[in-house]
């Protein structure tokens, strides 16, 4: 098997190590699923992505995102550290902005002021969720009832349900039982004006916990923008619980509601399957 070029890409850090880790594997072209669910099995992080040349003639490249688990049509981090890797590896968008093709189809990024920024899909699944699912999520969870205030679908791709709760605190405090908690990935958060506390949960996942999490920040915002629960800027905070300092930069505006934050790489090289 051929080396490909290979970045590790930190995203949504407030500092170098403090967001979410990402594996960008370039060049990706001729690789089989069983090859990319092998590489993302190897690298046990939260996904692992794949670039390809795009299907789409609108699109700048493609990208498939792997979990340890499962192929998804869209994830947030990986979008935007992919796009990093991308550009850093001397791609050249086709326009202002750059478009990338994945599971949900294409998906338009930004670079404004040092960010990445992408906007956030259309849900494909929004609503209450079934009270027994909430209640059951809600014990393994260990949230007390006084601080549940409401639950929606914020499935953009990813699957999410969201919890809001009743304070930032009340999100910190929470204990999961993933062995109770079920195979749908779940989010909770709190907070107002320009401040959000948020916690994402995939139980069976090598990381059950996620440590900052773009697709859930752009579910979670369209629901709060829906609903005019925030403003037009704010920040999601995220990680604090596993010892990072998540910073998902949320604005919107005429074009859309876009999804931001830093990425940097600290690992660049050459992935060898060979071993050569």
């Amino acid at each position: 098997m051929a080396h490909r070029r290979f970045k590790q890409v930190d995203v949504f850090g407030g500092s170098p190590f403090k967001g979410n880790p990402v594996a960008v594997v370039l060049d990706a072209a001729g690789l089989s699923d069983d090859d990319l669910a092998a590489m993302a099995r190897w690298t046990n992080l939260s996904e692992t992505t794949f670039v390809l040349p795009p299907l789409d003639p609108r699109a700048d490249y493609r990208v498939r995102i792997f979990t340890t688990l499962h192929e998804m049509p869209f994830a947030g981090h990986p979008t935007l550290g992919t796009c990093h890797a991308w550009l850093e590896a001397d791609g050249k968008p086709k326009g202002d902005d750059i478009i990338q093709e994945c599971g949900v189809g294409l998906v338009r990024i930004r670079r404004d002021a040092g960010l990445l920024a992408f906007v956030a899909p259309p849900l494909v699944r929004s609503g209450p969720a079934p009270v027994d699912q909430v209640e059951a999520i809600r014990l393994a969870l260990g949230i007390a009832s006084a601080d549940l205030l409401d639950v929606q679908w914020v499935d953009n791709g990813a699957g999410w349900l969201a919890l809001r709760l009743s304070s930032r605190d009340a999100v910190l405090r929470v204990t999961p039982d993933y062995a109770q908690l079920g195979k749908v990935p779940v989010g909770i958060f709190a907070g107002h004006d320009a401040e959000f506390e948020v916690r994402a949960f995939i139980a069976g996942d090598a990381m059950p916990e996620d440590p900052v999490t773009g697709s859930l920040a752009a579910g979670i915002a369209t629901w709060l923008a829906k609903e005019d629960l925030a403003p037009d800027a704010y920040i999601i905070h995220q990680g604090r619980i596993l010892g990072r300092d998540g910073r998902i930069h949320v604005c919107r505006d005429s074009d859309g509601l876009w999804i931001g934050g830093h990425a940097i790489t600290l690992i660049d090289g050459m992935l060898r399957p060979s071993g050569a």
